[in-house]
């Protein structure tokens, strides 16, 4: 089959379109496939080499011309590139602009964001019922995957391990409230329980699967082929954390439509430039923010906070709004390092709040005296 064949040839009957391939992406490609480049999709990257599926087979590819100094410009798995047809070795001379991309800070002091999948639908957040759940790292995963453009699920593994039906009401609840607009599925991968109704969600798109190590994502990407394709290991005894087995992140075709994008445990989740993740994350409170007295309510001590009333009043729990303001400094410290802008605003803010401090204190001296 040759180029000008496949670019005849519909969206839908295109050799690629298992992977995602659809009229958009042909439309985006249209100047690379007049150069005679072969269409692709990045199924795994490793040290400056990566796997491409394309039309002719599964091609390995150099990415030496689409490496910048910019670290969320660099090819990732879930790319649409642009390959030589023939070489050696081959070249990635592109990608397509990405339709969304999950991106997260790295834990160096260069301050950096760290793309882990790019044009995803679904971000799959995988969390443990066999340990304590940690809501506030949940919190995390979920305004990350709102700022990535993709819509997040929040999937509870290992529901077997959950002692009984009632207990696993209240643990549902429990996330359901923390992930407002998220749809939360109970999932047991050694019994098949959950299963269909996540592969049907997962059919016709792209999903990135995330969690800590541990959280069963091997398991559950395994359950989901219908095959053992990825290394699975048990938790430690000591402390149930788990090991990393996943060390790329790797894109399979699922057997009921879509892919997957597999990918290592993730020990750190640092926000990046995340605002209105966080903020869809915590969409109650951005609504009783608005009804505050103040534009620029901080919700801390201000008369006619709207927030601190539904705390008072039990519509808003306290651990939800501490989460909401860590996560918010967090964000903001990060946006500070690289805009000018920002770090002036927050200066102003730190000085308002000194000379506020200062003022207190004088009035308390006053009337000591």
């Amino acid at each position: 089959m040759n180029l000008s064949s496949l670019s005849a040839s519909s969206a839908s009957s295109h050799l690629l379109a298992p992977y995602g391939w659809d009229e958009g992406w042909e439309a985006e490609f249209a100047p690379y496939a007049e150069q005679g480049f072969l269409p692709g999709r990045v199924v795994r990257v490793d040290r400056g080499q990566c796997d491409v599926v394309t039309p002719v087979g599964t091609v390995r590819a150099d990415t030496a011309f689409v490496t910048p100094h910019d670290p969320l410009r660099v090819v990732c798995t879930g790319d649409w590139a642009a390959v030589e047809p023939a070489g050696t070795p081959r070249y990635v001379r592109a990608y397509l602009p990405r339709r969304t991309a999950f991106v997260r800070s790295t834990s160096s002091k260069r301050s950096e964001g760290q793309i882990l999948a790019a044009n995803v639908d679904h971000a799959v957040i995988a969390v443990s019922l066999a340990a304590e759940l940690d809501l506030g790292r949940l919190e995390r995963f979920l305004a990350l995957a709102w700022e990535s453009g993709a819509q997040p699920v929040v999937v509870l593994t290992k529901a077997d391990l959950v002692p009984d039906a009632v207990t696993l009401s209240y643990l549902l609840q429990d996330v359901q409230q923390t992930a407002p607009g998220v749809q939360v599925l109970p999932v047991s991968s050694r019994r098949g329980e959950g299963l269909d109704a996540l592969a049907a969600l997962l059919a016709g798109g792209t999903a990135v699967l995330l969690g800590q190590s541990g959280t069963g994502k091997s398991t559950l990407a395994n359950a989901l082929l219908g095959e053992d394709v990825m290394t699975v290991r048990e938790t430690r005894d000591v402390d149930g954390k788990g090991r990393h087995t996943t060390t790329t992140r790797n894109l399979l075709a699922l057997p009921g439509g879509g892919v997957l994008i597999d990918t290592p445990g993730l020990r750190g989740v640092g926000l990046w430039d995340a605002g209105s993740g966080v903020g869809q994350v915590f969409s109650e409170i951005e609504d009783f923010a608005a009804r505050c007295r103040f534009h620029d309510c901080a919700h801390v001590a201000e008369p006619g906070c709207a927030v601190l009333a539904a705390v008072a009043d039990g519509e808003l729990s306290e651990r939800r709004l501490e989460s909401y303001r860590k996560l918010l400094r967090e964000n903001q410290r990060i946006v500070a390092k690289t805009d000018a802008r920002v770090r002036a605003e927050l200066r102003r803010e730190w000085k308002r709040r000194g000379a506020q401090g200062r003022a207190a204190m004088e009035m308390k001296r006053g009337r000591r005296r």
